[in-house]
């Protein structure tokens, strides 16, 4: 069941717009081998990149699916209080987050998108 609104018609900043853009064009080497795997609907689905919900800028968001991909580096282990902050809010609005650390994509790239896959199939 696709989620409704979870997008469109939400304030957003120009900062955080602008902020966005740059986080697209300057994506860690973990996401953009991630991102080689899962754009242009070769998964079954959309995903879009660095993507506004709620006010935080998500790594990958498939409105399709309901579903969150972050990709985490080493600043993640020093805000975790923040990630679980934005995790409570993004769930309570109905989405399901999955984290992938740099090293498991770089190293298990497929292991990594058979895991995206699965959760996909039993959203959609």
């Amino acid at each position: 069941m696709p989620l409704k609104n979870i997008v469109t018609e939400q304030p957003v900043t120009k900062a955080k717009f602008e902020r966005a853009k740059e986080l697209r064009r300057e994506m860690t080497p973990a996401e953009k081998l991630l991102w080689q795997q899962i754009r242009a609907n070769k998964l079954g689905v959309r995903f879009r990149r660095q993507q506004i919900i709620q006010g935080f800028i998500v790594d990958f968001y498939c409105h399709q699916a309901g579903l969150v991909v972050e990709v985490d580096g080493d600043i993640h282990d020093l805000q975790q209080e923040e990630d679980a902050r934005r995790e409570k809010v993004l769930r309570e609005v109905g989405l399901q987050i999955v984290r992938f650390g740099n090293d498991e994509v770089v190293g298990q790239l497929s292991a990594v998108v058979g895991k995206i896959k699965e959760m996909i199939s039993k959203q959609i």
